[in-house]
Formats: C-alpha cells, sequence, structure tokens
C-alpha cells in the first residue's frame, strides 16, 4: 500500500494508458479525430502566442526570431487539423502501409546486423535477432490488416499499463525513474 501511495503520479498515468488504450479498442477512428482536433487546438493556441510576441517584440527581435510567419504557419496547421481531422483519418491506411513497409526493411536490416555479430563472434547477436523477428511479425501483422495496428496499439497499452501497476504494487521501481534501464 506504502508502494501505491509513494508512486501515486506513476499508477495515474498507468491508468491514463489503460483509458487510452480502451478508447482505442473501442472506437480507434473517433479517438483518433478527437486526438487530431485536439492536436489542431493546441497549434492555433500556440500560433496565437507567436503572433502576439511577434507584435509585442522591437521590430528586430520580431524580424530575427520570424515569429509571425511561424505563428500563422501553425494557425493554418491547427485549423486545417480542426477542420479537416476526417482527412488524417482517411490516409491513415496508407500512412500504416507506408510505415508496414518500413517496419518490414527495418525487420531485415536487423537480420544483417545479427549476421555480422554472428561473423564478428559477439556475444549478444540473439538481441538483434529477437529484434528482427518482432520487427518482421509486426510489419505483417499491419501489412495484413493496417486497421489492426490500432487494436494491437490499444492492447500494448493495457497490458504495459498493467504490468507497470502490478509492479509499483509490489514494491517496484516508481516508472520513469531510470532505475528500471537494463545494462544489455
Amino acid at each position: 500500500m506504502r508502494a501505491i501511495q509513494k508512486n501515486g503520479g506513476s499508477i495515474l498515468m498507468c491508468v491514463l494508458e489503460i483509458l487510452v488504450g480502451v478508447l482505442l479498442l473501442l472506437d480507434p477512428t473517433g479517438f483518433t479525430s478527437s486526438i487530431i482536433i485536439a492536436a489542431g487546438a493546441a497549434l492555433i493556441l500556440y500560433g496565437a502566442i507567436c503572433i502576439v510576441r511577434y507584435f509585442r517584440a522591437d521590430a528586430a527581435e520580431g524580424a530575427l526570431r520570424q515569429n509571425l510567419f511561424k505563428g500563422l504557419l501553425l494557425l493554418l496547421g491547427g485549423l486545417f487539423c480542426v477542420l479537416r481531422s476526417k482527412w488524417f483519418v482517411d490516409t491513415f491506411p496508407l500512412l500504416t502501409i507506408l510505415y508496414g513497409i518500413g517496419l518490414l526493411i527495418s525487420g531485415v536490416g536487423k537480420i544483417q546486423w545479427m549476421a555480422d555479430m554472428i561473423r564478428f563472434g559477439r556475444k549478444r547477436w540473439y538481441l538483434p535477432a529477437i529484434s528482427a523477428v518482432l520487427s518482421l511479425i509486426f510489419a505483417a501483422i499491419i501489412l495484413c490488416s493496417p486497421t489492426a495496428l490500432w487494436s494491437f496499439l490499444g492492447i500494448v497499452l493495457i497490458v504495459e499499463a498493467v504490468f507497470d501497476i502490478v509492479a509499483i504494487a509490489l514494491g517496484g521501481k516508481h516508472k520513469g525513474s531510470g532505475d528500471d534501464i537494463i545494462d544489455v
């Protein structure tokens, strides 16, 4: 119980991860649209701040920092996200396939890395081998069903968060403290 009280912020983050995972499983399109609209609103807000900074600064500093340019660009990007969030959702399958192809290429590259480590007599050649297998499996899943990425991500977030909560409850290290880094 003491570990739970001591790591309340970490547990809250885990609960939020579980919530995001569940939302991704239940309604990936709606959740994604909401995130894109929220990001657009943040871009609009930051763009407005940049524009105000431009007009509050003296002429030389305003020209040097280019806050008017940045602000207008952020405003346009934010408006596009807010008004055309469906565009991102509609193009997501294409982006997912491109990501799957990139992951497939990465997996093949890791096979080369593993083979090089074996040829050089390195002891931990199995690490890039495991990474290659995982990359190839994930690439196959994504390329076979681009929408599976959302479900997979939702499941991973839920499982990881549950494991973190259990580790914290059993007296493990605080999530993100840096003490959980493993030296390979």
